[in-house]
């Protein structure tokens, strides 16, 4: 089995550590969508503990490496960002080494990282609201 799968589990761990302290962070819509987001990235967390069992993968780390202290709004929105933007570049190279649902999973947890990123653009208020190639280191 290649690396990227585990990768992608790796990433969605990180994912769910970094919602808890941006949660707290926002209030009224953008809260709601930070645990909605979480609960995204624990459906696939799940499904990929599920996929990778019995490969003897070691657990997930206690704590991971947030890209910035999380103060105040402005830098819970920066840091999610962030984390949709990793996140989504590990699914985006997941795409060639997987296929049938597998491929599924990672094409639809690429668009679904790619949704959230936008969402908090659009929340930060950071132009441009969109990438043109989600996933994809710029150039």
């Amino acid at each position: 089995m290649t690396g990227e799968l585990p990768a992608a589990l790796e990433a969605e761990y990180a994912a769910i550590f970094a919602y808890g302290p941006i949660g707290v962070k926002l209030t009224g819509g953008e809260q709601t969508a930070a645990r909605a987001a979480e609960a995204a990235h624990r459906t696939l967390r799940d499904a990929l503990v599920v996929a990778l069992q019995g490969t003897g993968l070691p657990p997930a780390r206690a704590a991971y490496a947030l890209p910035e202290p999380i103060v105040d709004r402005a830098s819970a929105l920066r840091v999610a960002i962030v984390v949709e933007e990793k996140a989504a570049a590990v699914w985006r190279a997941a795409l060639p080494a997987t296929v049938d649902t597998q491929r599924r999973q990672a094409l639809d947890a690429l668009t679904g990282c790619a949704v959230r990123a936008t969402r908090w653009r659009r929340y930060a208020k950071v132009d441009p609201i969109t990438v043109a190639f989600p996933g994809k280191a710029p150039a």
